[in-house]
């Protein structure tokens, strides 16, 4: 990268973050190279931890694209195939409309089932597990619409490649996963939250604290929260509130949104998708193949962006004049995450904050501007 490139990079970044407040991570690199690197601001505002290449961040939906490699694997074996019903996985599911819905579907978010999960019951909100999730639609019977028909982005389907791993395999979800791909990769800054678990070098996520409605392009769906007691106050005397599990709903599910994992790491798994070293060349096009269309969709604002589309566990930007990009968000509690592949380049582009306060596209759409 050329010196002038990098100080265009710092030039933007730079302001946007201080040593006393949560901040963030950015990594740029080109043919599975490094060739720049952005750390700064608090990992972890009590204890004064600054945010440096081991710190780890929660990834939130970015998760997705690991869910579907995991189960790819499986059809690279021929234990599985895409156009399975998942009424072959889950016999117990009630409605025959599950056997219209293939395996396929509920990847690219077109498949019609509706998040119906207790948003009343906050206890449930806050706590329930990958299995939890599922638990509703075992007598759902009622659907949005035919599968195929249209977008609409629906974290708890992603559960269903969790259970269909779990019973294909007979391991623990999070078992195979190491196994199959962060082992393997050397991702050892890379897990899936667990209630308890030990996380050296991890971010605490935060919020500005007041009351305040979560909702747009970035947001899957409104969040209402409420400003706390006990909060951080950084060098310009902003309040910060840790915004994480145990405050922020569905924090503990795995296969949508529970990975951590570190800037480095990420590039390990982009290297190793790029080398066809997970999954096959075949199955990767798929993955990235623009199998339904984000931008006609009218049920679904969720990423929803003029060129946009969704495979299987990334979104797909063809905007015309751009070189074509394969990425993925992730937003949950205090953390904004960022994943982006161009193509044609090979450059990667990863972004991880512990703050929710920015306009994460608008930094993308500049850091994009500059290195391209």
């Amino acid at each position: 990268m050329k010196e002038d490139t990098k100080k265009s990079l710092d030039l933007l970044l730079s302001p946007m973050y201080r040593d006393d407040a949560p901040g963030g991570a950015v990594l740029i690199a080109a043919g599975g190279e490094v060739e720049y690197e952005f750390y700064r601001g608090l990992a972890d505002m009590q204890s004064g931890r600054l945010i440096d290449a081991d710190t780890v961040f929660n990834v939130a939906s970015i998760s997705k694209q690991f869910a579907s490699v995991g189960l790819l694997r499986l059809v690279d074996r021929g234990l599985v195939s895409l156009d399975d019903s998942i009424a072959k996985y889950f016999p117990e599911f009630k409605s025959p409309h599950w056997r219209d819905i293939k395996l396929w579907h509920v990847m690219s978010h077109c498949s019609g089932v509706p998040d119906l999960r207790p948003r009343t019951d906050r206890n449930f909100m806050l706590y329930c597990t990958d299995r939890q999730s599922l638990e509703y639609m075992t007598s759902l019977d009622t659907f949005k619409f035919a599968p195929g028909e249209t977008y609409d982005y629906i974290n708890p389907t992603y559960q269903l490649l969790f259970g269909i791993i779990e019973r294909v395999t007979g391991m623990d979800f999070d078992d195979y996963q190491q196994q199959e791909i962060f082992k393997p990769l050397g991702m050892a800054s890379t897990f899936y939250f667990e209630p308890g678990r030990e996380t050296p070098h991890t971010a605490h996520g935060y919020i500005i604290n007041e009351d305040t409605v979560v909702s747009g392009i970035d947001a899957d769906y409104e969040k209402h929260r409420s400003k706390v007691d006990n909060d951080h106050v950084d060098g310009e005397g902003r309040h910060w509130a840790v915004c994480e599990y145990g405050i922020e709903t569905f924090f503990a599910t795995k296969a949508d949104g529970g990975l951590y994992s570190t800037c480095r790491d990420l590039l390990r798994w982009e290297n190793a998708l790029s080398s066809n070293a997970l999954i096959s060349e075949k199955l990767k096009r798929k993955a990235y193949s623009c199998i339904t269309d984000v931008s006609s969709s009218t049920v679904c604002g969720y990423q929803n962006r003029p060129h946009t589309h969704y495979g299987l566990g990334w979104f797909i930007d063809t905007t015309p004049g751009r070189e074509r990009k394969v990425y993925h968000t992730g937003d949950n509690g205090g953390f904004q995450a960022y994943l982006a592949k161009f193509e044609d380049s090979g450059k990667v582009v990863v972004m991880l904050e512990n703050r929710n306060d920015r306009d994460r596209w608008s930094t993308q759409t500049a850091i994009e501007n500059i290195i391209l």
